[in-house]
This record gives structure tokens, sequence and C-alpha cells, in this order.
């Protein structure tokens, strides 16, 4: 199966250019101008924006015990509408992927019904160091640890397990850093103040600067104590990104972070309109804090942009305050969004395909893929720049239905999803044909 991409606009290893690509079966076989192939599907791209597929470093797909929400099928689905071709799932679903057991369980129903490549994360937590440390680091993404608790609990709060851990695992350790203690003392104060009903506006004075800097802090204190690889999480504030360097390559770095599109894009304005809707864990804080992150991500002491895709119920977010769970679903638009941060002149496209694209795969150490190399797998989007996309629900792919974006018109839109070769995504259509693989690691 060959088919043949014409006149596209490459963005790829910080450089644009025009440029003919040849997809050979799963493969990217040539990238050149000019190309001529025979028996081959022809892809006039003329005017589009032709992009290496984004992978997603931090997911929730809820499957399994939570598929009331979503289920890998669905949100893998909405992932290649809005050019996401790779996903790192994140561990807390019902049961736990605690133990390899269950991790394999995931990897099964991923193999039966994802419509991207995907990888799954491995949970600690308090008691399991002996299960982390028989985790195959070619095979699985790495290790994700809670260090404050989010939805399903998986609080790691020993200090002694930690320091285990971190001295131990020679997994990559992402990690959720909130400062428990801090956010549970700030809930009890709003608790005694307005009940469970607390206004929404305080979510960021709960789960707080503090808190985020307390925990994310002293796991980077650790990390260099021990010579841990760690990962930093959904940055949230301006204070955190200090801790972190950009004087080095990614490929040498032992500790780098990440930053969510939530986090870019709303600030604590937008909990008037917004509500519970744009309630996450961390929260999204001032515009201060939103203007601290895009500079971080822009001189690289932030790594990479990923979603935190995290959907609930409808009538789960609509609760009150104190019982509304945190979380959204994001995988559709996030390139679309980032393409917005691009039209209004905040970032260049070829940035966006370093922290979307390739920084995941280098941070990750992802087999061939991330970019637009010959010889690499063939996970390629096609944007169009000058295609306004408006988000109505009815257009929402996510099995919960709503979005935080919901009225926004963006300024692109997402034309061709190409997975390994094949064109899984056309203009709102899907291929019933899905090649999809589990993600191997060079480790």
């Amino acid at each position: 199966m060959k088919t043949l991409i014409k006149n596209a606009i490459a963005v790829n290893e910080f450089r644009k250019f025009e440029t003919d690509v040849l997809i050979e079966d799963e493969i990217i076989l040539k990238i050149d101008k000019n190309i001529s192939a025979e028996n081959c599907n022809v892809i006039d791209a003329e005017g589009k924006h032709l992009f290496p597929g984004a992978i997603d470093d931090q997911v929730h797909f809820r499957e399994p015990g939570l598929t009331h929400k979503a289920t890998i099928a669905t949100e893998s689905r909405a992932a290649i509408a809005g050019g996401i071709t790779s996903f790192i799932e994140m561990p807390n679903t019902k049961p736990q992927a605690t133990t390899i057991e269950k991790l394999e369980e995931k990897f099964a129903i991923a193999a039966n019904t994802s419509h991207a490549n995907y990888s799954f994360m491995f949970g600690g937590t308090n008691d399991n160091l002996e299960e982390i440390l028989r985790v195959d680091p070619k095979s699985c993404a790495g290790l994700k640890l809670f260090l404050g608790s989010s939805t399903g609990n998986m609080l790691v709060d020993d200090e002694k397990v930690l320091e285990n851990i971190f001295s131990k695992t020679g997994l990559i350790i992402s990690a959720h850093c909130e400062d428990e203690t801090t956010i549970k003392n700030n809930l009890e104060a709003y608790k005694a103040r307005y009940g469970d009903d607390i206004p929404i506006k305080h979510h960021p004075k709960i789960r707080s600067e503090e808190a985020c800097y307390l925990s994310s802090s002293r796991a980077i204190a650790l990390a260099k104590k021990t010579g841990a690889r760690l990962h930093v999480f959904h940055l949230s504030t301006a204070k955190e990104t200090d801790l972190f360097r950009n004087d080095i390559p990614l490929k040498e770095k032992k500790i780098t972070a990440e930053v969510c599109i939530h986090h870019l894009w709303f600030c604590d304005d937008d909990y008037e309109n917004k509500g519970t809707f744009i309630k996450w864990n961390p929260a999204v804080k001032t515009p201060a804090d939103r203007k601290g992150l895009w500079e971080a991500l822009l001189d690289d002491r932030i790594d990479v942009i990923a979603t935190d895709h995290a959907p609930h119920a409808l009538e789960e977010k609509q609760n009150n305050y104190v019982n509304a769970p945190s979380g959204g679903p994001l995988v559709q638009h996030a390139m679309t969004a980032m393409l917005d941060a691009y039209h209004n002149g905040k970032i260049s496209l070829e940035k966006i395909v370093e922290k979307m694209c390739h920084n995941p795969a280098i941070l990750f150490q992802i087999k061939k893929r991330g970019f637009l190399r010959e010889g690499y797998f063939a996970d390629l989007v096609l944007a169009d720049l000058g295609k306004p996309t408006t988000v109505t629900r009815e257009s929402l792919l996510y099995k919960c239905g709503w979005s935080p974006f919901e009225g926004t018109t963006f300024q692109s839109g997402i034309t061709h999803t190409f997975v390994n070769g094949n064109l899984a995504y056309h203009n709102g259509t899907f291929h019933e044909l899905r090649r999809v693989k589990r993600l191997e690691f060079d480790r």
C-alpha cells in the first residue's frame, strides 16, 4: 500500500519546507520535492501544513472500570481527529494498573480497540515497590506517582517509600505534584466558611501555588539526591518554572517538565463563565501564572505540551464544588488550540511541533515516532490553517459529550491523520481499518 502526499508545507526539526512524502505500508519511504510513484493513492496537500503525529504523554481514558466516562476506543478516536496519533495513558483506572497483570490487561484492551498508538504508565503505591522493579522499561512508558491525591486516590505519601522508589527504579518517574497537607488545610478552611458549595473561584486558592511548589520542589530535590529520572506533569504556576533548566539539551536532562493545554489557555478569570467545567487538579491559576508558563515553554524550561485529558460524565461535573470531580476532555482540540496560539503570535509552528511531537518522543525514548524522517512510522497530520473549526456539542467525539471549548471557533482544522501509514481520519470520516501499534522504547 502506497500513499503519496504532494505539495505539503512540512514543519519538522525547526524548519518549514515544501515537500512531497511517499508512504509505503507503515513507513515514510521518501521525503523530497517532486516525487513520482506509480500505483499509489495521491493526496494533494496544496496549502496545507504537514506535521508529525502528536504524542500525548498524559491521558486518562478511564478503561477499565470507569467506562461511563470514556473508553479507550472513544477517546483515541477523538484523539486522531485532533491530530494525536500516540498516547500514554495513566494508571488510576478500576482496578488500578499497579500490578503487571493489570497493566497487561489494559494493553490487551488497547490492542483490540484503540484508534491510536498506545502505551500505559505503571502506577506506584505505598506498598508495591517489588512489582515496580519487575516492570520492563522497554515495554512500558514509565512509572506514575501521585504525590497529591486526585481522581482515583493513588496518593504516595510515605517519604521512606518515595526515596526507595526514586533510588531503585530505572523507569522514568512521572509525578503529579501537589502537597496533600496544604490542600487539606485549605479545603477545611473553605468548608468551614461555605460548606460543600464553595464558589469555584476559590479552587486555585485551595489547590494553591504553595501546594504545587512545595511538592514539586521536594520531588526535584529527591531526584537530585537519588539520581532518579523525573518528569513533572502539568505545571500550573510561574513559580515552579524556576525549578527547571534550559542550558542543556533535552536528551541530557534528568529532570523535565510538562505543561497542559488548559493551563496555557484558561486562567482564574474564566471560572465565572466556565465553572466546574475548568476544575482541574492542579488548578487553573492567575493570568501571571499563565504568562510564566508560556515564557518557560518558549525558553525550554518546559519540555512538553500535553492534555491531561480526563473526562467525567456531564452530571458529575455539574455537582457542587466539593463533589464535582476534577478533569476534562481535551484531545480533540489540543492541536487546534495550539494553532490558534500560533495565529495569535504566541508560538511558532516549529515550537509547537517540537513540544507536541519531537520532545515526547525524545523524552520517553519512543522508537521511530515524533518526526518526519525516512524510515520512521508514518504518523502524519495535515492541517488547514485557514479552515475555521467551531466546537459544538454535536461535533464532539468524547463519550462524556461535553468540552470546555464548546462555543470556541478555532482558526485552523485537522483534515487528515495517518496512523502507521493508514489514513485513519479524513475531514470527519474515520477509516474502518485500524493499524495501530503498542509503542516501543529505545532504552
